[in-house]
């Protein structure tokens, strides 16, 4: 403490905590220059007097900010509004205009001979942090105590809950109203105040004040666009990444995004990775990197990418993003830098440690990041621990042993609800010895991390340790019914599944998380990777994932019908949530067998071609269970390549198998546009499906097949294929099938202009898809039933089906289908010579449609913004007709013949406005644009 109370002298008990500090201090310090000293000398003045007549107790002061502590709420509050007023009627030495904000918190914390120590202190801090000069921010605890005691004149206005740096808990935060004084402030610098996926994170950051602002400060610099933390595992990198990412939330003004890599070892799919945590979506036939640049090229954001190390393959990845996307920053957490041009490396240290001998004051200890760390997560799990001359000198060789890596202590701590630090430091020493001359060539503080994660493993019981070894094979965490059903290989964890999970949890082997609206168990990839040695070791490996991926491919074949309807948005979220686990189940399938995985110890024998087919068709199976979650998720050249590798491998699968993998592959390729491929892979799949007299896999067969003649413009064949799919689907009665070939059957018809067959169809189609529930479906029918309003001149009744769909899409998040209902209501809009309306509508529409890189949606709209612009500026609409059809000339897909005879009137409509030789000169200008010109032109915004 500096400047601060004895500990006597603190109160102890229900405290409530008043931090402060300058808002813009540095920027008074360049104002002043020597006359900030004066300033800030009065400052401090002026606050201490006004706390200190309301019974506060100096706890620590720091440059600009102040630590107080009260014993009543109330006072807490009343000194907040003094130190305020005085501030606001101070005149100022040079004119200066000081603002200070404040945040109070009442909790209970333990007051140690250190200072106070828990969660409540950081809190307030937090609190504070997120105001802004002159503003009073007070925590609903502070609230509940003072409310009564508040003089009548004071007001707190609630701001809602926020979540706070670091705190797991959001915070219910109110503003304290001073009459006289100002009460309107911007939004709070919370997490919710820019666009971020960070998670709310358990524990607050402990020991890494420095660490903090030093790589902060080099991350803003305008020459840094890469910044790499690197360090062994165990030193926190991630943590630290996560803390920057929420310190710096306020510098990006499109947001903070963490990619996690743990669980990917392809350096392929970081692409992949990066683009749906971004919520960007793949477009058929497009490079998924082009698509990603295309849309941070005027993004100010920052993107964490954690755990680079398994995939540093993909560095050429960073470096193309960074170039082509002048104010996006990347931060990366790696055992190793990359190795590109204009990385800045930040080697993440150990934990702060205190000297051995002589000891410091037992009072200090917690100054320092690695005692303050153990103390703080043995408290967690042994509320009574306290640090004492007895104990201090075991903790701090503990700490010293652990080499301050924050994860070996805070592994070590979680064992202070059995040991004492004498006697953990006694058996771990003797673990250290045992395991530290293990393999040469990990680094020493490595060897020290395996060591103490051995150590506390054979710290486990039996039971324990097997639950811990079969954790190990899920890939990014997993829920409590998959724990139970994959590691209940003896029978036992369907009823201690729970109770050693959360044994695992409070010895920190496994961390528990909330993540769509479930709880998820998941570790460390440090720790993942000794428990999954461990399991080869015990011979129990190939059992664990033969068991994973049975599981997996369970899953995916019960969600794949309800894809399709009311729960829909649920089982997508759960598909999310357990896409690293199905890679990983994908590919197992791909591995060759393994002696040591077919024959270990525990095992019979196994015939190696037996045990290959198994391996085979369980990754046939996934991959074509998956196949609807990667089409509505644009996954598609993702889903494309493990099709493709499963099917390669194939021969020694069931015909049943390897044509439902056919079906999905060539599913797949006609949504990517690639249309020769797709015609041959359904093919295959149908005589496949014929030979078997499947009637269900000629259906869905059939019906991929018609989609892909289709929008080749062979619309006969396409409907021969789809009623024939149509009277296979109601002989079986599959009602998805029925109802979604309807809609297909109507499509078609629409396609062609022939609105009476088409018409019943669609109403008929809509009806089964209202009764599954199935929005995405209904969205689609009111879509074509618009479309057929919108032709026939009602434009009222059109109108009223795109605003439904638009509403269902809208709902369910769909982009695309967003994108659709905008660019249809724009049509009804132009038709209705609504030419504002129609223009605003469509350029939304193409702003999503560019976000997304569909390039049929861009076409659409660039043509939509042309014959809007055809009646008043010919020039303008010949250009973007012209770029238009260049898109679609390298689609190679067929315009529906509804709306050819509406293009070429437009078209005409235009030529004949300018003359035969202006419109080709326009034309041919707008041929020559690049995409991004042509979008920005129809937008009427500069070109990035």
């Amino acid at each position: 403490m500096s400047g601060g109370e004895s500990m006597a002298e603190l109160p102890s008990g229900t405290v409530t905590f008043l931090f402060t500090d300058i808002e813009g201090s540095t920027r008074l310090l360049r104002e002043h220059g020597d006359g900030y000293a004066s300033v800030l000398k009065e400052h401090r003045r002026l606050v201490r007097s006004a706390f200190q007549a309301h019974a506060g107790r100096e706890v620590d002061t720091q440059g600009d900010a102040f630590f107080f502590a009260f014993a009543r709420a109330s006072d807490a509050i009343a000194a907040a509004m003094a130190a305020q007023r005085a501030l606001s009627e101070y005149a100022w030495p040079g004119g200066a205009v000081v603002r200070v904000r404040m945040g109070l918190h009442s909790g209970q914390p333990l007051l140690t001979e250190g200072g106070y120590i828990g969660l409540d202190v950081h809190r307030a801090a937090r609190i504070a942090a997120v105001g802004h000069g002159g503003q009073v921010l007070v925590s609903d605890s502070v609230r509940a105590l003072a409310e009564h005691d508040l003089p009548p004149a004071l007001e707190l206005k609630d701001l809602g809950e926020h979540r706070l740096k670091d705190l797991q808990r959001a915070e219910r935060i109110l503003q304290l109203v001073i009459p006289g004084l100002t009460a309107d402030f911007p939004p709070l610098r919370t997490l919710d105040a820019r666009a971020n996926n960070l998670p709310v994170l358990r524990d607050p950051l402990i020991g890494r004040e420095r660490e903090v602002a030093a790589a902060r400060e080099i991350l803003l610099r305008g020459d840094v666009g890469l910044l790499i933390l690197t360090g062994p595992g165990g030193t926190g990198k991630t943590r630290l990444a996560l803390q920057l990412g929420a310190e710096l939330l306020d510098e990006f003004n499109h947001g903070v995004f963490f990619v996690g890599l743990s669980s990917i070892t392809d350096a392929g799919l970081v692409a992949s990775a990066v683009a749906q945590t971004l919520r960007i979506r793949e477009v058929a036939g497009r490079p998924l990197v082009e698509t990603l640049k295309d849309a941070l090229r005027n993004s100010a954001l920052l993107l964490v990418l954690d755990n680079f190390e398994q995939v540093s393959g993909a560095a050429p990845l960073v470096s193309e993003l960074l170039q082509a996307c002048p104010h996006l920053k990347i931060l990366v957490t790696s055992r190793a830098v990359l190795r590109v041009s204009g990385e800045h490396d930040f080697p993440v240290p150990p934990l702060a440690l205190p000297a051995r001998s002589p000891l410091p004051p037992v009072e200090r200890l917690s100054q320092y990041g690695a005692t303050r760390l153990f103390i703080e997560r043995a408290r967690a799990v042994q509320p009574e621990f306290r640090m004492t001359d007895d104990n201090a000198s075991a903790v701090v060789e503990i700490c010293h042993r652990l080499d301050g890596l924050p994860l070996a202590i805070e592994l070590a701590a979680a064992r202070v609800r059995l040991l004492s630090p004498e006697a953990m430091l006694v058996r771990l020493e003797r673990r250290l010895l045992l395991l530290v001359g293990g393999a040469r060539d990990l680094p020493a503080r490595q060897q020290t991390l395996r060591a103490t994660i051995a150590w506390s493993h054979d710290l486990l019981g039996e039971a324990e340790q097997r639950l811990f070894r079969c954790l190990a094979v899920f890939n990014g965490g997993c829920t409590l019914d998959a724990a139970e059903v994959v590691c209940d290989a003896e029978g036992d964890a369907a009823n201690n599944g729970l109770e050693g999970l959360a044994s695992l949890v409070d010895k920190s082997l496994v961390r528990q998380e909330q993540k769509h609206g479930e709880v998820r168990f998941s570790m460390l990839q440090t720790v993942r990777e000794y428990g999954l040695e461990q399991l080869e070791v015990t011979g129990e490996a190939a059992e664990s994932r033969r068991r994973h991926a049975e599981h997996f491919v369970a899953l995916a074949e019960h969600a794949e019908p309800n894809l399709t309807g009311a729960e829909q948005q649920t089982w997508l979220e759960r598909l999310d949530a357990e896409h690293d686990n199905f890679r990983a189940a994908l590919g197992w399938s791909l591995t060759p067998e393994r002696r040591s995985d077919a024959q270990s110890a525990h095992q019979k024998p196994i015939q190696g071609r037996e045990n290959r087919s198994t391996r085979v068709e369980l990754g046939l199976r996934l991959a074509s269970a998956l196949m609807w979650f990667w089409y509505i998720r644009s996954h598609f050249s993702e889903g494309r390549r493990w099709l493709d590798a499963t099917l390669a491998v194939s021969d020694i699968a069931s015909p049943t198998v390897r044509a439902n993998a056919l079906n999905a592959a060539g599913g797949l390729a006609r949504d990517q546009g690639d249309y020769e491929r797709a015609v041959a892979l359904l093919d295959v799949s149908l005589a496949l499906h014929r030979n078997l007299h499947d009637k269900r896999g000629i259906a869905w067969t059939l019906y991929n097949l018609g989609r892909a003649i289709r929008d080749q413009g062979d619309y006969d064949r396409a409907t021969k294929l789809h009623e024939e799919s149509l009277a296979l689907f109601r002989e079986i009665e599959d009602q998805a099938g029925v109802a979604n070939t309807l809609n297909m059957l109507g499509t078609v018809a629409q396609f062609k202009g022939d609105f009476e067959r088409a018409l019943p169809l669609l109403k008929e189609g809509l009806t089964l898809l209202r009764q599954r529930g199935d929005k995405r479906g209904v969205a689609w029918s009111l879509h074509t039933l618009g479309r057929i309003a919108l032709a026939r001149g009602d434009y009222e009744r059109a109108t009223a089906l795109h605003e439904e769909s638009l509403a269902l899409r809208r709902e369910l998040a769909y982009t695309r289908g967003v994108a659709w209902s905008l660019h249809d209501l724009g049509r009804v809009a132009q038709a209705g010579c609504e030419h504002d309306r129609a223009t605003a509508l469509l350029r939304e529409s193409l702003e999503l449609r560019r976000d997304i890189c569909d390039r049929w949606g861009i076409a659409e709209c660039l043509e939509g913004l042309a014959t809007v612009s055809g009646a008043k500026q010919g020039e303008r609409a010949a250009h973007l007709f012209g770029t238009a059809q260049v898109l679609r000339e390298a689609m190679s897909a067929a315009r529906p013949a509804t709306e050819r005879a509406d293009y070429e009137r437009d078209v005409s409509d235009v030529r004949r406005k300018l003359g035969e030789t202006a419109f080709s000169a326009a034309w041919a200008d707008g041929r020559a644009m690049t995409l991004d010109e042509a979008i920005a032109y129809a937008l009427e915004v500069p070109p990035p």
